[in-house]
This record gives structure tokens, C-alpha cells and sequence, in this order.
């Protein structure tokens, strides 16, 4: 049976295109869908960089400016993956000009632009989803129906973490194409909104809204060269940043991310503690769910590793043979694969802007609430 196309105009070029690209690429050969994606255009700045990524991943053609790109009737869907400065008015011209949105995450600066950008995606009636991907990994889509089915029983805690160690070297410039994510005109935040962000967006889907916050930030190096203008400015952006929560639930939460934990390049993990069970998960193993239950005979209760790879598991089905495991990369596909069965059935794939709003809700009381060192409400 041929399939419809959907074609894709992606907005950026870097590792988030690469693996939103990789995800189009493979989607059609593991899932039965009704619109296969198109690469039908790649926009950059950089025309020449530009072309070198359309060659390689097979885009049709390429555009400097993105508003060129929406005005193109070929193209169907839109993917934003730009720094976050730049999302709230490409997505409100996308909206307007009828396009379906695929958003990189956080969703926007702060709230306020958040709440315009859902505005104009609901008024508009177009599809729209944030990259939160690592719903898709396929022990946390396993931990969400665990949770679902009642399993853990009342929730007590959630803990988790997201660690890396990258930019400790006071040497690393801010700001420009490789490293925007320092420079907070371009970002907005540091560690909160690249971080944290995935860590709330996964909680809040795992175990409901957060009630209230009381948060610490840290920028250890204060001032950095930008690498546009060569001087020295001072660092905007959280280089750490805590925060402990209240669930509507009722448990209590714990979140850290750093980018001075010496060691750890993407050390993100959870644990959730529950009346019956405890779950938990580490994606440097992401094709594992750690659990405990406590209605094990006590001589054989302990922590057993679910080692997630059979068919009757999320996604895997799709996949190979029991006890072949995959990757990080495969969470991309599984969004894309939703995105699109979302547009067939005519019910959106979660999560959408509005979706990610609540994440960015939380992010803006964490800060606030680092600022003024007091407890704030979501």
C-alpha cells in the first residue's frame, strides 16, 4: 500500500537535526504508518554547511532563510531545531501559515512566549509536539505503565539527576553556532531549561504536577569570552542548579543537574519510591528498569534488573528478537512514529506545547525561586 508523504522542512542543522533526521529517515522501515516523511528541505544561515547536511541525510533542497520556508506549499511540517531564542517566532509564523510543528525542547525562554506559542498552534488547529524523548526510551514508557497499573502503590518520592562536566575549563568561550547554549540571550537559561528540563518533563508524565518549588543556582565561572565579539561578558546562564518539590501527589522530589560533575558526560538517572515498589532507571543503561517489590518472598526480595527487549514490552515489538537491545537514537524514531500515527488518528502525540508549557512552568519557579531564595508556587 503507498503511503502518503509528509514533508519535512527542518530548521537547523546540528546534533538535534542530525538525530531528528536519522529518526525520519528510519521510521517508515520499523513502523506500519499511513505518511512516510519527506526530507524536502533543510534552513541554515550557512549555506554551505547547509548543503553538506542535505547531501548527507538526502534532503531535496535547501533554504537560508526560514522565512522562505514556510512560504513553500511543499512542505507540510516544520521542525524547529534552533536555539531556544528563536523558537517562539518561528513557531508562531509556522502556526499561522498552517504548517504541523515539531518543536526542540524547552519549549520556549519563559512562560509568557510558551502561552503565545499554544495559543497560536490551537488557534491555527495544527499538530504540533516538543522533543522529549526520552519518554520514548523504552524501559520509561515500561515505567509509565507500571506507575499506571498502580503497581508502586502511593508515591512517596522521586529523585533525579541529570550530570555532566563539560564546560568546567574557564577557557570555553559562550556564545555562537557550537556553544549558544552559554550565552543566555540565545538560551535563556543553563542547566535548567537544557537539563532539568528533561527531568521535570519526565516526572510530571510519570507522576503528575508539581505544587511548589525551593531551588538553589550556581554560576561557578562568572565571565567568559563570546565568540563573536571576543570579549569578555558576563556568564548569564545556571551552570548548577537544585531544587526540591511537592508533587500534587502529595510525594516529596529532588532534582540536581550540573555541568560540573567531573566524570559524567550525560549521566541522567531517577528513582521513584512507592508504598509497594520502587522503580528506577539510568540511561547510560537505558535498556534496563531497575525494580523492587516488596511483596516478594523475603528470601529472594531484593532489586532485579528488567532488562527490556521482549516484544510485549513499549516499542520493542518494532525491534529485533528478544535480548537485543537498542539506543538513545531509537527514542526519536518512537516520537516520530507517534507523531505521525497522532495525525492519522487525528489525536495529538504527546507531549504537545501545551504539554511542555507545564515544564516550562516549573523551570520558571525554579529560577524565580533561586533568585529570591525563597519556596514558589507552579
Amino acid at each position: 500500500m503507498s503511503k502518503k508523504p509528509l514533508n519535512i522542512g527542518m530548521i537547523g542543522y546540528g546534533f538535534m537535526g542530525r538525530a531528528h533526521s536519522n529518526a525520519y529517515c528510519k521510521v517508515g522501515n520499523f513502523f506500519d504508518l499511513e505518511y512516510e516523511p519527506i526530507l524536502k528541505a533543510v534552513c541554515a544561515r550557512n549555506e554551505e554547511k547547509a548543503r553538506d547536511f542535505a547531501n548527507n541525510w538526502g534532503y531535496e533542497s535547501v533554504e537560508t532563510d526560514w522565512r522562505a520556508l514556510l512560504a513553500r506549499d511543499d512542505i507540510d511540517a516544520v521542525d524547529i531545531c534552533t536555539p531556544n531564542n528563536l523558537h517562539r517566532e518561528i513557531a508562531l509564523a509556522a502556526a499561522e501559515a498552517g504548517k504541523m510543528i515539531l518543536c526542540e525542547k524547552p519549549l520556549s525562554m519563559n512562560v509568557e512566549e510558551g502561552e503565545e506559542m499554544c495559543q497560536a498552534v490551537e488557534s491555527a488547529g495544527v499538530p504540533n509536539m516538543v522533543w522529549y524523548n526520552y519518554r520514548r526510551v523504552p524501559a520509561v514508557t515500561l515505567a509509565k505503565q507500571l506507575l499506571d497499573e498502580g503497581r508502586l502503590g502511593k508515591i512517596f518520592h522521586y529523585r533525579a539527576a541529570f550530570l555532566q562536566d563539560w564546560t568546567i575549563s574557564a577557557e570555553l568561550p559562550q556564545g555562537g553556532e557550537a556553544l549558544w547554549r552559554l550565552d543566555v540571550d540565545a538560551a535563556g537559561s543553563g542547566v535548567t531549561g537544557d537539563l532539568l528540563a528533561h527531568c521535570i518533563d519526565t516526572a510530571l508524565w510519570l507522576n503528575g504536577s508539581i505544587q511548589d518549588v525551593s531551588a538553589m543556582t550556581e554560576t561557578f565561572i562568572k565571565e567568559r569570552v563570546h565568540s563573536l565579539t571576543g570579549e569578555v561578558q558576563k556568564v548569564g546562564i545556571d551552570d548548577a542548579c537544585a531544587f526540591m518539590c511537592r508533587f500534587q501527589n502529595g510525594s516529596l522530589g529532588t532534582f540536581e543537574s550540573t555541568r560540573y560533575a567531573r566524570g559524567h558526560k550525560a549521566l541522567y538517572t531517577f528513582e521513584i519510591n512507592g508504598e509497594n515498589a520502587s522503580i528506577a532507571w539510568d540511561l547510560h543503561d537505558l535498556h534496563r528498569l531497575s525494580y523492587f517489590d516488596h511483596s516478594d518472598d523475603s528470601v529472594v526480595r531484593g532489586w532485579r534488573s528488567v532488562h527490556v527487549t521482549d516484544g510485549d514490552m513499549p516499542y520493542m515489538d518494532k525491534w529485533w528478537v528478544p535480548g537485543l537491545q537498542i539506543g538513545y537514537e531509537h527514542s526519536f524514531v518512537h516520537q516520530v512514529a507517534d507523531f505521525i500515527q497522532g495525525i492519522s488518528d487525528g489525536k495529538p502525540a504527546n507531549p504537545t506545547f501545551r504539554d511542555a508549557l507545564e515544564t516550562q512552568k516549573v523551570c520558571d519557579a525554579v529560577l524565580k525561586s533561586a533568585a529570591d531564595r525563597q519556596w514558589e508556587n507552579v
